[in-house]
C-alpha cells in the first residue's frame, strides 16, 4: 500500500468502459460505455460518458474498447507470506498481474511472526493487503508438516491480543484451521477459543473446514454473524454439505443468520459436484476466493479470474460473481469500497473482458469441466496507476510475474 509516488505522476483516463457492480448508475453512451478521469492524486475526478473529449495532452489513456469495468477484485483467501511460510507466493504473482487489487492473507502468520508479514510483504506491496491472524502462534511456517495447533501451548492469548491491537489497520480477523489432520484430537476446542477471542477483540473468525474431527456441523453451530466458513463447497468425506440433509439445512440456516460462505478453492477444497448442487438449490457463496499458494496455483486453482469463471460456469449470475469477487469480500473484512464512481473516491478498479472459451479446468478432486466463458483481466487500476493483467497460463511458473509493468 505504498502510494508515495502517486502525486508525481499525471492523470489517468479510463476510456470506453462498461461499468458493472457499482451502486451508482451513470448514464452511458449509445454503446453502454462511460469514461473515468482519475487525478494525479489517485482519486476520481469525474465518471460520465464523453469525459475523454478534449483532455490535456499529458493525460495517460487506458482504452477500454467496450470492456467491462468493475470494482477492484478482492481475493479473500490467499497465502502470500513469501519466505515466511513454505507455501506462500509473492503478492505480485497473484495480485495486480491477475486483475486482483486487494489480497487477504488467510492466516499464514501468527502472532510470533506477523511483524515480518507486515514489514516485508504488506508494506512494500503495490496491492492493498489485509490479513487474518492465525490462532496458532507460528502460523503456517511449515504447512501441514508442523501443526500450528497441537494444543493450548500453541496459542498465546495475551500476545494475540497485543498483536491485533498493534495492527488493527491490517488485521481483519482470526483464522483457525479446524481439521483433524491439523488439530489431532483437539476437536472443536480451537474454534471455540477463536470465537471467544473474536468476541473480545471484536473481530470475525475465518474457519477452515476439512477432515473431521471437528465435524462441519459442530463448527457451524459455534459461528455467528460475520464469521466465515472457507472451503464451503469442499468434497471431503465427513465435510461435504451433500453428505446428509441435516448438514445441508444447517448450512442454509447458518447462511440466513449471517455466517459467510466463502469458496476458498484451494488444492483440496472445491468440488464441482458440491458447488453445482448447492447453486442449483439457490445456496450461493457470499464470496469467491482462491486459497492460492505455491501448491494449489499450478494444480487446480491457477488464479482468481479462473476461479470466478468456474462459478459462472456452474450457474452463478454474472453480476453475482462480480459482487462475490469485489464489493462483498471488502464488506466482509469491514473495509467497504463505498461509492467508487463518486468524485473524490480513490480509484480501485479491474478492467476485464468476458470471452467465449472451450478451456478445460479441474476442481480440487481432479474432475474436469469445460468453461464456455472466461474472465480475462486486462488492467488492474489502483490510484492513478494501471497494471497490465492477464489470466495465468499453466506453462507459467509460480515465481514468474507476467504483469508487464504499469502505466
Amino acid at each position: 500500500m505504498n502510494n508515495e509516488h502517486l502525486s508525481q505522476t499525471p492523470a489517468l483516463c479510463l476510456r470506453n468502459v462498461k461499468p458493472v457492480g457499482f451502486p451508482t448508475q451513470i448514464a452511458p453512451d449509445s454503446k453502454g460505455c462511460i469514461d473515468i478521469l482519475i487525478g494525479d492524486d489517485g482519486n476520481v475526478i469525474r465518471a460520465a460518458a464523453g469525459v475523454s473529449v478534449d483532455l490535456p495532452a499529458d493525460v495517460r489513456i487506458v482504452e477500454g474498447n467496450g470492456g467491462w469495468l468493475s470494482p477492484g477484485w478482492t481475493d479473500l483467501h490467499t497465502h502470500i507470506w513469501y519466505g515466511g511460510t513454505d507455501i506462500s507466493l509473492k503478492p505480485e504473482v497473484c495480485g495486480l498481474s491477475r486483475g486482483v487489487t486487494t489480497l487477504v492473507d488467510a492466516g499464514s502468520a501468527g502472532e510470533a511472526n506477523f511483524h515480518g508479514l507486515r514489514e516485508l510483504i504488506i508494506e512494500p506491496a503495490s496491492e492493498d493487503i489485509f490479513a487474518f491472524l492465525n490462532l496458532g502462534s507460528i502460523g503456517l511456517v511449515a504447512c501441514n508438516r508442523v501443526s500450528e495447533l497441537t494444543g493450548l501451548s500453541s496459542v498465546d492469548i495475551d500476545r494475540i491480543a497485543a498483536t491485533v491491537e498493534a495492527n488493527r489497520d491490517l488485521i481483519v480477523g482470526l483464522k483457525v484451521r479446524a481439521s483433524g489432520v491439523i488439530t489431532g484430537g483437539w476437536d472443536v476446542a480451537p474454534v471455540k477459543l477463536a470465537k471467544k477471542l473474536g468476541r473480545v477483540l471484536k473481530l470475525p473468525i475465518m474457519v477452515h473446514v476439512g477432515e473431521p474431527l471437528p465435524l462441519y456441523d459442530d463448527v457451524l453451530r459455534i459461528l455467528g454473524e460475520g464469521d466465515i466458513i472457507t472451503h464451503c463447497f469442499n468434497g471431503k468425506l465427513g465435510g461435504s454439505i451433500l453428505e446428509d440433509e441435516e448438514l445441508y439445512e444447517l448450512v442454509k440456516s447458518s447462511r440466513d443468520r449471517g455466517v459467510i460462505l466463502d469458496v476458498g478453492h484451494g488444492g483440496a477444497s472445491f468440488s464441482f459436484d458440491v458447488a453445482r448442487a448447492a447453486l442449483g438449490q439457490d445456496l450461493l457463496p457470499h464470496t469467491i476466493s482462491t486459497d492460492i499458494h505455491n501448491r494449489s496455483m499450478p494444480g487446480s486453482v491457477w488464479d482468481m479470474p479462473t476461479t470466478m469463471s468456474k462459478l459462472l460456469s456452474l450457474g452463478m449470475k454474472f453480476e453475482d460473481v462480480i459482487a462475490a469477487s469485489s464489493t462483498t469480500p471488502r464488506q466482509v473484512i469491514n473495509r467497504p469500497y463505498g461509492d467508487q464512481l463518486k468524485p473524490g473516491a480513490r480509484a480501485n478498479f479491474t478492467l476485464f473482458e468476458l470471452n467465449d472459451s472451450d478451456l478445460v479446468v479441474k476442481d480440487s478432486k481432479g474432475i474436469p469441466s469445460a468453461l464456455t466463458k472466461v474472465f480475462d483481466p486486462r488492467y488492474a487500476i489502483l490510484g492513478n496507476r494501471a497494471w497490465h493483467a492477464e489470466r495465468y497460463q499453466p506453462s507459467q511458473t509460480a515465481r514468474k510475474c507476467t504483469c508487464g509493468g504499469h502505466l
